[in-house]
């Protein structure tokens, strides 16, 4: 990496702040507050010495022309946070088996929706217990994510073997599949569950009309705690309007809606149901 390139660009101004600030609000409701400017120069740093820009503005001017989508969309995938792990958050997965499902055994097919689904995790948890508890019946994910990047490692469903440390042993065993060779080191998701879940890029500020089908469960967990007050009732009121009547939504255990006016009952903390 150039070094002059990475100090330049972790002298960032506000006004040059306040640029990013407003663009990535714009294009997928990030609120990224002044406190992050050392998140962002990291991020970028790397990009900027690729591309032999001299500092952030330049990069801030190439990357709000309308022509420039996908050099928009790597600044997106760059300073997205997609920290995440298999069966992250474990009594949603417990509710999930013990109060969703029983609730749901008459439904002759079920979808869920994994809407911040990152590289995968917790898509293929779901389909792990899904398969578990609901062999005999038909059952499908549909997972989304803003991040090209993300969901390229999601659907390729390969992962270092220390991300599987949270995976119930029964699971590992019947759906990971051991690497070996090149790809000691790191487990495969087995295909049969790899082949229930599709993967979709989806922005959660404008969710396309042509999404018209309903939700049983819609998963939207630890994304809306990087939105403002006005974005979080936004999205999660367009996300509720495609969760069938009865259906569920969860949310992360750090996150909250209170306050907000949404027609929904809550089952549980961070658990909520759509009336019938």
């Amino acid at each position: 990496m150039n070094s002059s390139i990475e100090s330049m660009a972790l002298d960032v101004s506000d006004e040059e702040m306040l640029l990013f600030q407003q663009l990535f609000k714009h294009y997928i409701g990030l609120y990224l507050p002044f406190s992050k400017k050392a998140l962002l120069c990291s991020r970028l740093s790397r990009r900027l010495g690729e591309l032999g820009l001299s500092d952030l503005r330049e990069y801030y001017t190439l990357i709000s022309r309308p022509q420039e989508e996908a050099e928009r969309q790597r600044a997106i995938d760059l300073i997205t946070t997609n920290e995440t792990y298999f069966f992250r958050e474990q009594k949603h997965f417990d509710a999930l088996r013990n109060d969703i499902l029983p609730e749901m055994s008459a439904r002759n097919e079920l979808k869920i929706w994994s809407a911040a689904s990152s590289t995968g995790e917790e898509a293929y948890s779901i389909a792990m217990l899904l398969d578990d508890c609901r062999a005999h019946h038909p059952w499908s994910i549909h997972a989304s994510d803003i991040s090209q990047r993300v969901l390229t490692f999601a659907r390729r469903a390969l992962y270092p073997m220390v991300r599987g440390e949270h995976i119930p042993k029964p699971y590992l065993s019947r759906y990971c599949l051991c690497g070996t060779g090149e790809y000691e080191g790191h487990f495969l998701i087995d295909q049969r569950i790899r082949k229930r879940v599709a993967f979709e890029q989806r922005n959660l500020l404008n969710l396309p009309m042509e999404m018209d089908e309903k939700f049983d469960v819609v998963f939207l967990r630890n994304v809306i705690i990087y939105f403002d007050f006005p974005t979080k009732v936004d999205v999660i009121q367009s996300v509720i309007r495609k969760i069938r009547p009865g259906g569920w939504l969860v949310v992360g255990h750090s996150e909250s809606l209170h306050g907000m006016p949404l027609d929904l009952q809550m089952f549980a903390p961070s658990i909520y149901r759509r009336p019938v």
